[in-house]
């Protein structure tokens, strides 16, 4: 599990930085404003149908009926679910893609209210919308091609992947620009593209491993399909909670003024990265794990892989959370402050990221929470659970928005993840099958002194360092990268809560 966390971390790792380099030739092209917040809701649809049809639901019941066929029938039955399930989706999706470009005006009217005062607003948002729409086929198959690769813990190409989409951006940027009437129009055909070299990479890698399907020419309900559909109705259901929040937030922050939702989308890139690297690579290895562990009966492995699973989680993300509050107006000097991005938005966007850090923690813990339910076959669960954070997602908003506009939308999302993940910890703990082991609890609350020793630390260089200007303010920045880095893992080792060298030492067996 140790090995493939960090397959999929370094991968994810590669792809964030590189959508760092994206996300600042975006904010150097359209800046924070009416184009910026057009291409990010057009972005946004896509990725939403995305997370509820294919990557969230569909994986957490797909990927251990899969684990299952291939372990107890071998890769050609597997191989039969892969293409009857595949053939559904294509099918599916390829509806909804023609339904959603037909109605797009309606769908982003409903979503996106407080622009139908701004007609060229909203036209170029419905413009967007429908280049960037087909995106959710591809992707979604790529998902289901990644959820094979993953059951048979082939990890690199389908973590790697998205780095196309990141390619396909900045490319987009310089080479499609001047020919299409924007900037925003450039990225929306490059999204468009991306998925399409997504899929075929992935498609690729699966035929490389021997697990190569096709598309069959009518799909077949048998019992194995029907079992992975039944599995994915409350999943689609959980997911369409957590994506009903990201519309709340669309919704809100469409009667804000012009910016706030691009304030909120580089806030919210940013602190993606620990999410991405640790809370993707964190739920995409844990889930096949416990499906073998749980098959075979061995209850206290998934026990002990739970435990380990939660207790690295806390270790790289309570550190980068603190990190992220205390930096979070030179980190967005330094990564965005050119062009079309001034300061002022820099000064706008900040509160906003330290209001999503706040709530990174909660983030990773639910990915890795929730595999503990998707193992045993239960997506129910989940969907409870999120009904009652959405509930409390919108109250919040509803409350703090008006005084605190856009940071309220990013501190209520942060405030609803924590108690999504503090109900699902409680749920697991009442059935029994998670408990917090002795290791577990007494690191966690070293972890959180380390963190905040390095907070302190950061606070007071941060201080010294800026504000500096030009090319010191890299500078600044990498060294208080640096200086984090060596007195967080100073301070976990000092207090005994964090042995590099010990994880060095399992990286290396489980490497030979």
């Amino acid at each position: 599990m140790l090995r493939n966390i960090l397959t999929i971390g370094g991968w994810t790792f590669a792809s964030r930085i590189l959508g760092f380099v994206r996300d600042m030739l975006i904010a150097a092209f359209l800046g924070a404003g009416p184009m910026a917040d057009a291409f990010f809701l057009a972005l946004r649809l896509p990725n939403m149908f995305r997370r509820l049809f294919g990557e969230g639901a569909f994986n957490a019941a797909f990927v251990p009926a899969f684990t299952a066929a291939l372990t107890l029938d071998g890769p050609a039955k597997a191989r039969v679910l892969a293409e009857r399930m595949a053939t559904l989706m294509t099918l599916w999706l390829s509806l909804l893609v023609v339904m959603g470009m037909i109605f797009m005006p309606q769908i982003m009217a409903v979503l996106t209210p407080g622009l139908a005062d701004e007609p060229l607003r909203f036209d170029l948002v419905v413009e967007l919308s429908r280049i960037t729409f087909p995106y959710l086929l591809f992707i979604c198959l790529t998902a289901l091609v990644s959820g094979v690769l993953n059951a048979a813990d082939k990890f690199a190409l389908a973590a790697g992947a998205p780095l196309l989409f990141n390619l396909c951006a900045i490319v987009s940027l310089f080479g499609l620009t001047p020919y299409v009437q924007t900037p925003a129009h450039a990225l929306a055909w490059g999204t468009m593209a991306s998925g399409i070299l997504q899929l075929i990479v992935v498609v690729w890698a699966c035929n490389k491993a021997g697990l190569g399907f096709r598309l069959l020419s009518f799909p077949k309900l048998t019992e194995d399909t029907r079992q992975v559909l039944r599995r994915m109705l409350p999943g689609i259901l959980g997911a369409s909670v957590t994506q009903l929040n990201l519309a709340v937030d669309m919704f809100i922050a469409s009667w804000l003024p012009a910016g706030a939702i691009s304030y909120l989308n580089y806030a919210d890139r940013l602190a993606q990265l620990p999410l991405g690297v640790v809370g993707a690579a964190m739920s995409t290895a844990l889930l096949p794990v416990l499906s073998r562990q749980l098959r075979s009966g061995k209850v206290l492995s998934a026990h002990r892989s739970m435990n380990r699973g939660l207790e690295l989680s806390l270790a790289l993300t309570l550190p980068a959370a603190v990190a992220l509050i205390i930096t979070a107006q030179p980190m967005l000097s330094v990564l965005f402050e050119r062009g079309a991005f001034t300061a002022d938005k820099v000064a706008a966007t900040a509160p906003a990221l330290a209001a999503y850090a706040a709530g990174l923690p909660a983030y990773v813990l639910i990915k890795s929470l929730a595999p503990g339910f998707f193992a045993r076959g239960d997506t129910a669960t989940p969907v409870k659970i999120g009904i009652a954070t959405v509930a409390f997602n919108l109250c919040l908003n509803l409350l703090m928005t008006p005084y605190l506009q856009h940071v309220g939308i990013a501190l209520a999302t942060a405030l609803s993840s924590w108690a999504n993940a503090g109900l699902l910890a409680l749920v697991l703990m009442r059935r029994g099958h998670w408990v917090a082991d002795r290791q577990l609890r007494r690191n966690s609350w070293r972890l959180m002194g380390a963190a905040l020793v390095m907070g302190g630390i950061l606070w007071g260089l941060e201080t010294l360092i800026f504000p500096a200007t030009g090319l010191w303010r890299f500078l600044g920045l990498g060294a208080l990268v640096g200086v984090g880095l060596v007195s967080y893992f100073g301070a976990t080792f000092a207090l005994g809560a964090f042995d590099l060298r010990e994880l060095l030492r399992r990286r290396r067996r489980v490497a030979a």
